[in-house]
């Protein structure tokens, strides 16, 4: 079987692209109709200046389609920052490691202490979150968080440095359900002019994360672009394309795929291709139309009123609440969950800042349902 990298090498988006810049009405109309974006060049068509023009009838599908796979429903997680140091040297990254912020590794009884916060916000899917460091990786201490804190999350996740396979696996015996791995930007030539130095450098090896990941027994896979990095339809082609590969080669395991959009955070970093909101609900749209099966997250990266409009006709994921600086959560008013001070050590700025609780009243009276727990391990232990 061969690896996404191997065939990523193979592929041709020329005429992708070309759809994408110059699809009709015509065609646009027929995949609406058909109810399906069959092929990627379907795809590229939803991405097209023309499909700009169906917004409304592309969300009533994409709609229809979530609801009819995945119902009313939304999942709510929260990500937990373990560290903020890192080796990488990554230019559009708060955490890069030429980034004068204070830098912290949390010791395992804060990390409890910031799981127990969120905890008591309802949350019992956690995401894990840390900067490459390899004295973190290789001594037992992600591990040990992942041990510690299942007592609390049937559901936690993992978003890391990429490892082999044989060193994911007692990350998963230890409680671990689930890894997360964003290729950044799939254009190779942007990504290394992007990734100057550190492990994360290597193109192809992170790409082929989430595949050696499932080898190591994840149920649960999540991939994703930056969306700001580089043009964003070979960006969303691509995507596609890698959500395609998974959903052949790792079929036993669910798919999310993520599509944030950059935000403020230290470091000089320009943007140089931004999806405008309405490109982003085609993206959306597009990917739904295309994979219905797919999970779809949407970060706390996008403003609160954005955030609502986009759960309906799509979203299956969601975070809330949110702190990207390790140790985060304890600065947070216990009764607002508000931050009360500047996050100097945080990753980036978050725009949605809205407590769990707010949002999930939001979800509420839009006619979903948040979703704080749909998984245990006792359904899968023998």
């Amino acid at each position: 079987m061969s690896t996404f990298s191997e065939k990523f090498k193979t592929l041709n988006f020329d005429r992708p692209l070309d759809i994408a810049a110059t699809a009709s009405s015509a065609t646009v109309e027929r995949i609406i109709s058909q109810g399906r974006a069959r092929t990627l060049n379907d795809f590229a068509a939803l991405l097209s200046p023309a499909a700009e023009a169906y917004l409304e009838p592309l969300c009533h599908l994409s709609q229809k389609l979530t609801q009819k796979h995945f119902g009313k429903t939304i999942r709510m997680f929260a990500p937990l920052y373990l560290s903020n140091e890192c080796v990488n040297v990554c230019k559009y990254c708060g955490f890069s490691r030429h980034n004068d912020i204070p830098r912290i590794t949390l010791d395992l009884e804060t990390v409890e202490k910031e799981a127990r916060i969120l905890h008591n916000q309802g949350f019992r899917s956690i995401l894990l979150v840390a900067g490459e460091h390899p004295k973190y990786v290789s001594n037992g201490y992600v591990e040990e968080c992942v041990k510690r804190l299942s007592k609390f999350f049937p559901s936690i996740a993992l978003e890391l440095g990429p490892l082999e396979s044989e060193r994911y696996e007692p990350l998963v015996n230890a409680g671990c359900e689930a890894l997360l791995v964003y290729q950044e930007t799939y254009d190779e030539e942007t990504y290394r002019a992007l990734h100057t130095a550190g492990p994360k450098k290597h193109f192809h090896w992170r790409m082929d994360t989430p595949e050696r990941a499932y080898a190591a027994g994840f149920r649960r896979l999540g991939i994703g672009a930056l969306f700001g990095l580089h043009d964003w339809h070979k960006e969303a082609l691509a995507l596609a394309s890698h959500a395609e590969h998974i959903l052949q080669h790792c079929w036993k395991a669910q798919l999310n795929v993520s599509m944030p959009r950059m935000r403020p955070a230290k470091g000089e970093w320009e943007q140089v291709e931004f999806l405008k909101d309405h490109n982003f609900v085609q993206v959306i749209t597009a990917l739904r139309i295309f994979l219905p099966h797919v999970g779809i997250t949407l970060s706390t990266r996008e403003p609160a009123s954005l955030r609502d409009g986009l759960a309906p006709i799509g979203i299956t994921t969601m975070s809330a609440g949110s702190s990207t600086e390790p140790g985060g959560y304890s600065s947070f008013d216990e009764t607002t969950f508000q931050q009360t001070r500047e996050q100097e050590g945080e990753q980036f700025h978050i725009a949605d800042e809205r407590s769990p609780a707010e949002v999930a009243a939001v979800l509420n009276k839009l006619g979903y349902e948040a979703v704080w727990k749909d998984f245990d391990q006792s359904l899968i232990q023998a």
